[in-house]
Protein backbone atom coordinates (compact mmCIF):
# COMPACT_ATOMS: atom_id res chain seq x y z
CA UNK A 1 0.00 0.00 0.00
CA UNK A 2 2.89 2.53 1.00
CA UNK A 3 4.71 1.46 -2.15
CA UNK A 4 2.02 2.29 -4.55
CA UNK A 5 1.31 5.53 -2.49
CA UNK A 6 4.66 6.30 -2.93
CA UNK A 7 4.39 5.31 -7.13
CA UNK A 8 1.58 7.21 -7.36
CA UNK A 9 3.69 10.58 -5.48
CA UNK A 10 6.15 10.33 -7.85
CA UNK A 11 4.10 10.16 -11.06
CA UNK A 12 2.65 12.82 -9.92
CA UNK A 13 5.65 14.85 -9.47
CA UNK A 14 6.92 13.49 -13.17
CA UNK A 15 3.95 14.75 -14.10
CA UNK A 16 3.76 18.34 -13.34
CA UNK A 17 7.48 18.96 -14.00
CA UNK A 18 7.06 17.61 -17.44
CA UNK A 19 3.88 20.09 -17.73
CA UNK A 20 5.78 22.25 -16.20
CA UNK A 21 9.34 21.54 -18.24
CA UNK A 22 9.80 25.25 -19.82
CA UNK A 23 9.04 27.32 -17.10
CA UNK A 24 10.95 25.03 -14.32
CA UNK A 25 13.87 25.14 -17.49
CA UNK A 26 13.50 29.60 -17.01
CA UNK A 27 13.59 28.90 -13.39
CA UNK A 28 16.64 26.58 -12.88
CA UNK A 29 18.71 29.01 -15.11
CA UNK A 30 18.06 32.34 -13.14
CA UNK A 31 18.76 29.82 -9.80
CA UNK A 32 22.33 28.58 -12.07
CA UNK A 33 22.87 32.20 -13.02
CA UNK A 34 22.74 33.01 -9.71
CA UNK A 35 25.16 30.67 -8.54
CA UNK A 36 27.55 31.86 -10.89
CA UNK A 37 27.09 35.01 -9.88
CA UNK A 38 28.06 33.92 -5.87
CA UNK A 39 31.27 31.97 -7.01
CA UNK A 40 32.20 35.44 -9.41
CA UNK A 41 31.48 37.49 -6.78
CA UNK A 42 33.83 35.92 -4.10
CA UNK A 43 36.39 34.98 -6.52
CA UNK A 44 36.98 38.81 -7.19
CA UNK A 45 36.61 40.20 -3.88
CA UNK A 46 39.69 41.86 -2.08
CA UNK A 47 42.21 40.45 0.23
CA UNK A 48 40.89 42.40 2.96
CA UNK A 49 36.90 41.04 2.76
CA UNK A 50 38.48 37.59 1.84
CA UNK A 51 40.45 37.95 5.14
CA UNK A 52 37.57 39.37 7.16
CA UNK A 53 35.21 36.12 5.65
CA UNK A 54 38.03 33.91 6.66
CA UNK A 55 37.95 34.88 10.05
CA UNK A 56 34.25 34.85 10.25
CA UNK A 57 34.23 30.93 8.86
CA UNK A 58 37.25 30.11 11.30
CA UNK A 59 35.16 31.59 14.53
CA UNK A 60 32.25 29.88 13.53
CA UNK A 61 34.52 26.02 13.15
CA UNK A 62 35.44 26.62 16.79
CA UNK A 63 32.48 28.00 18.14
CA UNK A 64 30.71 24.57 17.21
CA UNK A 65 33.96 22.73 18.28
CA UNK A 66 33.36 24.17 21.61
CA UNK A 67 29.75 24.42 21.98
CA UNK A 68 28.75 20.95 24.02
CA UNK A 69 25.41 21.59 23.63
CA UNK A 70 23.00 23.48 21.55
CA UNK A 71 19.52 24.74 21.96
CA UNK A 72 17.95 22.78 18.90
CA UNK A 73 14.31 23.70 20.27
CA UNK A 74 15.39 27.27 19.54
CA UNK A 75 17.31 26.98 16.53
CA UNK A 76 14.36 25.12 14.89
CA UNK A 77 12.14 27.86 15.59
CA UNK A 78 14.32 29.89 13.91
CA UNK A 79 14.97 28.39 10.70
CA UNK A 80 11.26 27.00 10.49
CA UNK A 81 9.81 30.78 10.72
CA UNK A 82 12.22 32.18 8.45
CA UNK A 83 11.31 29.25 5.68
CA UNK A 84 7.56 30.26 6.43
CA UNK A 85 8.41 33.74 6.18
CA UNK A 86 10.24 32.59 2.51
CA UNK A 87 7.21 30.27 1.40
CA UNK A 88 4.58 33.53 2.24
CA UNK A 89 6.62 35.98 0.39
CA UNK A 90 7.14 33.59 -2.71
CA UNK A 91 3.52 33.03 -2.67
CA UNK A 92 2.40 36.74 -1.95
CA UNK A 93 4.46 37.93 -4.55
CA UNK A 94 4.04 34.91 -7.14
CA UNK A 95 -0.06 35.64 -6.80
CA UNK A 96 0.93 39.52 -8.37
CA UNK A 97 1.39 40.16 -12.05
CA UNK A 98 4.14 43.03 -10.78
CA UNK A 99 5.36 40.94 -8.60
CA UNK A 100 6.85 37.96 -10.67
CA UNK A 101 10.24 39.47 -10.62
CA UNK A 102 10.57 40.33 -7.00
CA UNK A 103 10.17 36.23 -7.14
CA UNK A 104 12.66 35.70 -10.33
CA UNK A 105 14.98 37.87 -7.80
CA UNK A 106 14.29 35.76 -4.44
CA UNK A 107 15.69 32.88 -6.65
CA UNK A 108 18.79 34.68 -7.98
CA UNK A 109 19.97 35.73 -4.40
CA UNK A 110 19.04 32.15 -3.41
CA UNK A 111 21.27 30.97 -6.13
CA UNK A 112 23.98 33.43 -5.70
CA UNK A 113 23.88 32.66 -1.55
CA UNK A 114 24.70 29.16 -2.73
CA UNK A 115 27.33 29.74 -5.05
CA UNK A 116 29.24 32.26 -2.53
CA UNK A 117 28.92 29.73 0.33
CA UNK A 118 30.26 26.93 -1.82
CA UNK A 119 33.22 29.23 -3.10
CA UNK A 120 34.00 30.43 0.23
CA UNK A 121 34.66 27.29 1.59
CA UNK A 122 36.84 25.75 -1.00
CA UNK A 123 38.56 29.27 -1.52
CA UNK A 124 39.20 29.08 2.39
CA UNK A 125 39.67 25.21 3.60
CA UNK A 126 40.78 24.14 0.07
CA UNK A 127 39.22 21.65 -2.71
CA UNK A 128 38.55 18.52 -0.59
CA UNK A 129 38.05 19.87 2.97
CA UNK A 130 35.67 22.53 1.46
CA UNK A 131 33.48 20.31 -0.16
CA UNK A 132 33.27 17.92 2.34
CA UNK A 133 32.30 20.81 4.49
CA UNK A 134 29.64 22.03 2.42
CA UNK A 135 28.35 19.16 1.52
CA UNK A 136 27.54 18.03 5.65
CA UNK A 137 26.33 21.73 5.83
CA UNK A 138 24.23 22.37 3.07
CA UNK A 139 23.62 18.65 1.01
CA UNK A 140 20.33 17.44 3.12
CA UNK A 141 18.24 20.03 3.52
CA UNK A 142 18.74 21.54 0.22
CA UNK A 143 17.73 17.80 -1.13
CA UNK A 144 14.15 19.84 -0.12
CA UNK A 145 14.66 23.40 0.26
CA UNK A 146 15.99 23.81 -3.52
CA UNK A 147 13.41 22.06 -5.31
CA UNK A 148 10.75 23.77 -2.81
CA UNK A 149 11.86 26.80 -3.77
CA UNK A 150 11.67 26.25 -7.25
CA UNK A 151 8.64 24.71 -7.45
CA UNK A 152 7.33 27.43 -5.42
CA UNK A 153 8.27 30.13 -8.18
CA UNK A 154 7.40 27.71 -11.13
CA UNK A 155 4.04 27.95 -9.43
CA UNK A 156 3.82 32.09 -8.79
CA UNK A 157 5.30 32.21 -13.09
CA UNK A 158 2.50 29.59 -13.99
CA UNK A 159 -0.25 32.23 -11.98
CA UNK A 160 1.33 35.10 -13.87
CA UNK A 161 1.53 32.92 -16.95
CA UNK A 162 -2.35 32.75 -16.67
CA UNK A 163 -3.24 36.09 -15.57
CA UNK A 164 -1.76 37.56 -18.94
CA UNK A 165 -3.13 35.00 -21.15
CA UNK A 166 -6.77 34.79 -19.26
CA UNK A 167 -8.24 38.21 -17.17
CA UNK A 168 -11.59 36.47 -16.46
CA UNK A 169 -11.89 36.81 -12.48
CA UNK A 170 -13.40 33.12 -12.14
CA UNK A 171 -10.50 31.66 -13.89
CA UNK A 172 -8.06 34.14 -12.46
CA UNK A 173 -9.78 32.92 -9.09
CA UNK A 174 -8.85 29.08 -9.70
CA UNK A 175 -5.28 29.62 -10.79
CA UNK A 176 -4.68 31.61 -7.36
CA UNK A 177 -6.41 29.11 -5.22
CA UNK A 178 -4.28 25.92 -6.83
CA UNK A 179 -1.10 28.16 -6.15
CA UNK A 180 -2.16 28.50 -3.14
CA UNK A 181 -2.66 24.91 -2.17
CA UNK A 182 0.70 23.85 -4.08
CA UNK A 183 2.67 26.70 -1.62
CA UNK A 184 1.01 25.15 1.38
CA UNK A 185 2.33 21.84 0.12
CA UNK A 186 5.73 23.34 -1.21
CA UNK A 187 5.73 25.11 3.40
CA UNK A 188 5.66 21.53 4.42
CA UNK A 189 8.63 20.19 2.55
CA UNK A 190 10.39 23.70 3.72
CA UNK A 191 9.12 22.93 7.01
CA UNK A 192 10.58 19.55 6.67
CA UNK A 193 14.26 21.37 5.71
CA UNK A 194 14.43 22.90 8.91
CA UNK A 195 13.88 19.64 11.10
CA UNK A 196 16.96 17.93 8.72
CA UNK A 197 18.97 21.19 8.83
CA UNK A 198 18.55 21.37 12.50
CA UNK A 199 18.17 17.91 13.91
CA UNK A 200 20.41 16.07 11.40
CA UNK A 201 22.78 17.94 9.32
CA UNK A 202 24.28 20.46 12.69
CA UNK A 203 24.53 16.97 14.65
CA UNK A 204 26.97 15.69 11.49
CA UNK A 205 28.68 18.97 11.36
CA UNK A 206 29.35 18.80 15.07
CA UNK A 207 30.12 14.95 15.00
CA UNK A 208 32.80 15.75 11.84
CA UNK A 209 34.13 19.44 12.72
CA UNK A 210 36.84 18.36 14.55
CA UNK A 211 38.26 17.45 11.32
CA UNK A 212 38.12 21.44 9.92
Amino acid sequence: MKKNKRIRVLEIIKEHITNNKKEYFIIALIFIIGIFLGVLFINHMGETSKSEVSTYLSSFIEKMKNIESLNYIELLKSSMIQNALLAFILWFFGTTVIGIPIVFGIVLYRGFCLGYTISVCISIMGLSKGIIFVLILLLLQSIFFIPAILALAVSGFKLYQSIIKDRKKENVKIEVVRHTIFSFFMLLILLMSSVIEIMLSTNVLKLFIKYF
